[in-house]
């Protein structure tokens, strides 16, 4: 257990910051399933406007740092490439 005032005040700001980040990573994960969801779906239209806003989402995320910005890159390009090849005969 911490014992001083700093150590104990560095504890309650880590924790504020770890539940920030969570709804971040959160929030990433989710717009992303939803995009793969749409896109196994065939719903293309849909599916696009949830890629854009995956790709929003991942970059906002990578800028504040909560995630790698390799990670996010990965994740977009992932998601991109089973658009192209999901719609590709279309």
């Amino acid at each position: 257990m911490a014992n001083t005032k700093s150590a104990i005040k560095n504890i309650r700001k880590s924790r504020r910051k770890q539940a920030r980040n969570l709804a971040h990573r959160s929030r990433a994960r989710t717009v992303v399933k939803k995009a793969r969801l749409l896109i196994t779906a065939g719903k293309k239209e849909e599916a696009l406007q949830a890629l854009r806003e995956a790709h929003q989402v991942l970059d906002k995320t990578a800028a504040k740092g909560i995630i790698h910005r390799n990670n996010a890159a990965r994740r977009k390009s992932r998601l991109a490439r089973m658009f192209n090849q999901h719609f590709a005969g279309e």
